[in-house]
């Protein structure tokens, strides 16, 4: 077949096909190709999908790694409820979220990345989150979320009142601070099922999530642990129960601080004061001198203080 022949033929497929020849390109030399458009680095949108991270799996909440939950809950104390007087979440425990782990990025914002998946951020460093997957936890759904649609709270699992009345009320600003922002006591949940919740103790609510129940209290056991909480006996009872169907479950790795929040300063020793004019050694001095200072004529310094007799006079 004549070559002009054939380029007429194959350029009549191409059309047939729905492709076309570039201009300036004969159709014998034509090729098939694919080209990605490059990003733009002013639109938002391809900056996002550029720091978005794989569809992981993830399993939210904090490493339980550590010793047996029911350990650990056995050497907790138990006590009731101490009054609530005085508790105010900004003011106790700090206003907004902190930087814990010092990555320059706040708890919330790495609290939702490490809790869900196909998460996309609207910076590069990978920071602020702008969405993801949650697989909850509390209620088992999934929740496809994204920023202000609010259906994802980030819970304290030993809520911060709770915490106030269990032992807290000891701990100094900055230990109340660290509870607060530990990502062990954190986690991304289901923003009706957390509201649900509240500042309730486990005797008083559980997650509708039955599976995820034995996590959920070995959790609050080692937060209680590490920050030198209470239980009350309703709550150890129903700490216990759930346990009980899951007896390896473990808790964390933690160490229990020392409470620093009452330790009272101790009151700065007051100088003694120095008596106008010269003293003579070994004269009587007024009760109301005790302990104050003196000058002799010689410039030496003579103190008001008991001599053997249980007399006062200045002495050296």
């Amino acid at each position: 077949m004549p070559r002009k022949i054939f380029a007429l033929l194959f350029a009549a497929i191409l059309v047939l096909t729905g492709c076309s020849v570039p201009s300036g390109q004969s159709a014998s030399t034509a090729s098939i190709s694919e080209t990605f458009q490059a990003p733009s680095a002013t639109d938002q949108d391809l900056i996002i999908d550029l720091a978005s991270t794989t569809s992981k799996k993830v399993n939210p909440g904090a490493k339980l790694n550590g010793p047996k939950a029911l350990n650990m809950l056995k050497a907790l104390p138990v006590k009731g409820k101490a009054p609530a007087t005085g508790y105010n979440r900004n003011k106790k425990f700090g206003n907004g979220w902190k930087d814990f782990d010092r990555d320059k990025c706040d708890e919330r914002q790495d609290t939702l990345s490490r809790d869900m998946s196909k998460v996309k951020f609207k910076d590069r460093k990978k920071c602020t989150v702008a969405s993801g997957t949650l697989h909850d936890k509390y209620t088992g759904k999934k929740i496809n979320w994204k920023v202000k649609s609010g259906s994802v709270d980030i819970d304290h699992v030993v809520a911060l009142k709770n915490s106030w009345i269990s032992g807290a009320q000891k701990l100094s600003q900055a230990q109340r601070q660290a509870l607060a922002n530990d990502p062990l006591n954190l986690i991304a949940a289901d923003a009706s099922a957390n509201r649900q919740k509240g500042d309730k103790n486990a005797a008083e609510w559980l997650p509708r999530n039955r599976s995820f129940r034995c996590q959920y209290v070995a959790t609050q056991i080692s937060v209680k642990k590490k920050y030198a909480l209470w239980v009350t006996k309703a709550e150890k009872n129903a700490m216990t129960k759930v346990l009980n169907t899951c007896r390896n479950q473990k808790g964390a790795k933690v160490t229990a601080i020392k409470p620093a929040g009452n330790q009272k300063k101790a009151a700065p020793k007051k100088s003694a004061s120095t008596v106008k004019g010269t003293v003579h050694p070994g004269s009587y001095c007024k009760k109301a001198d005790k302990g104050r200072h003196g000058k002799a004529k010689s410039g030496k310094v003579y103190t008001c203080k008991y001599d053997a007799n249980g007399k006062l006079r200045w002495r050296a």
